[in-house]
């Protein structure tokens, strides 16, 4: 893909956005970063930018003519919809993202990792499990590194594990992964995909074009993502905790089989995986997919199977505090990512949800909240949602918080020994934090000081 001397319109000034921006520009591209809003830029990054001669458009978009670009780039957090992609379009301008910008550059083994839940968790698995077989492995995408930035350093023998994210596959083209997993479809993010229909065919994009030399690795147990199984061209590997299954990766009277090529190999038991929870055994059990299709030696796979403890901010053990355990599960952003969180344990709950809804409903989380929880504590603009919820279900123990540090401290007022303060919201951060991350950091913060 030739870069120099194009003239290129990046939107969003995000960490994608300033990682394609500075991509392009060291290319020689004539490089335009525009944002609708007045960004603040991490230090030094604003003064690199223009050094490399970035020209910065803020607060509004620049026009988009037929005649005035070659190239638009859109960040992930930037919905299709808005004009410089419309006009894009329109015009006949080429129209992409950063994810397929940098798979033009990927001269490593691909792994991309997509679905509702799950997807940094397996992500960050599979990259130890990488590492500790020898590999050269980058973890990038969706999990905070913009693969932009690193993928040029990364050669043939080297292996990168790519988080991806609908948003990021629906700007896709030519992206094509040696090893495509899905996880699991759930409805989320209809608020930007229209439909479930709209949601399922950007997460297909990820299989699109692979050949039969390529592998697709697909949850049986989720009927939405079996049912791909049909659309894609690769070959299909499957993964079950509920079914033995005549050729994938399964469980067994509790053991760990993988049986890839018509021989049954005993992995490990399933209560020897280090991360808690049944969602966090189907990870692994795609992340074993993976591994034994790439030819990871058993030993090696069960050790970091054994040994990996999870990733922030999901199912993120925090502090125990007079016999109340405090738990950071501030990615739950969807009900069904929280459903996981509140099956994870047998204690009884006292769960802090609520945030920004993403067009999910909440029925399905309000009976599980029933089933696991003792008290609910509700914040944000989806909290009388959650609560009517709930309450629909014949739940009656709700508190309404004011804001993020009065829903921990009346969670903490509220535990009693033996139980488990849950942050698992079910919703964005957005109406109240920048992302989930810093809405998680603040529970810890509030927990520690309560030590």
């Amino acid at each position: 893909m030739k870069l120099k001397n194009k003239r290129a319109l990046v939107v969003g000034a995000g960490k994608s956005g300033l990682a394609v921006a500075s991509f392009l520009a060291d290319k020689g591209a004539a490089v335009t970063l525009t944002d609708a809003s007045q960004p603040v830029f991490p230090e030094g990054e604003l003064e690199r930018l223009v050094a490399a001669g970035v020209r910065l458009a803020l607060g509004g978009y620049p026009e988009v003519k037929q005649d005035s670009y070659d190239l638009v780039v859109m960040s992930p957090g930037i919905p299709l919809t808005v004009e410089p992609a419309q006009l894009a379009s329109k015009h006949g301008i080429a129209l992409t993202g950063e994810m397929e910008l940098a798979y033009r550059f990927c001269r490593a083994l691909l792994v991309a990792v997509t679905g509702t839940n799950g997807k940094t968790t397996t992500t960050a698995l599979l990259g130890e499990i990488f590492k500790q077989s020898g590999k050269r492995t980058l973890v990038a995408g969706n999990i905070g590194i913009p693969l932009v930035k690193e993928v040029e350093r990364y050669g043939q023998q080297d292996i990168i594990v790519a988080e991806v994210s609908s948003f990021q596959l629906e700007t896709t083209t030519d992206f094509k992964p040696k090893i495509a997993l899905i996880l699991n479809i759930t409805p989320d993010h209809l608020d930007r995909h229209g439909t479930m229909e709209g949601y399922i065919n950007a997460k297909a994009k990820i299989f699109t074009n692979q050949n039969a030399g390529d592998c697709t690795i697909l949850n049986y147990d989720d009927p939405l993502t079996r049912s791909l199984a049909d659309r894609t061209p690769a070959r299909v590997i499957w993964f079950s905790r509920r079914e033995e299954l005549q050729e994938g990766v399964y469980v067994v009277e509790g053991r760990i089989i993988a049986n890839l090529g018509g021989v049954a190999e005993f992995i490990c038991r399933k209560d020897e995986i280090g991360i808690p929870g049944a969602h966090n055994l189907e990870n692994a059990l795609a992340a074993i997919a993976v591994a034994r299709t790439m030819g990871v030696a058993i030993p090696d796979l069960v050790h970091t199977l054994k040994t990996f403890q999870g990733v922030p901010h999901r199912l993120e053990f925090v502090a125990e505090i007079d016999g109340v355990r405090y738990i950071n599960d501030s990615k739950g952003t969807n009900p069904d990512a929280s459903i996981k969180a509140l099956e994870a344990y047998s204690e009884r709950i006292v769960l802090i949800a609520g945030g920004k809804n993403k067009g999910s409903n909440f029925d399905a989380f309000a009976e599980k909240i029933k089933e696991k929880a003792r008290v609910l504590v509700v914040l944000g603009q989806s909290a009388a949602a959650i609560a009517a919820a709930a309450r629909a279900k014949g739940f009656e123990e709700i508190l309404y918080a004011n804001n993020f540090e009065e829903a921990v401290l009346l969670a903490h007022q509220a535990a009693r020994p033996g139980e488990i303060v849950l942050l698992s919201p079910a919703c964005a951060s957005w109406d109240m934090f920048e992302n989930y991350e810093e809405r998680g950091g603040l529970f810890k913060k509030i927990v520690m000081s309560f030590t």
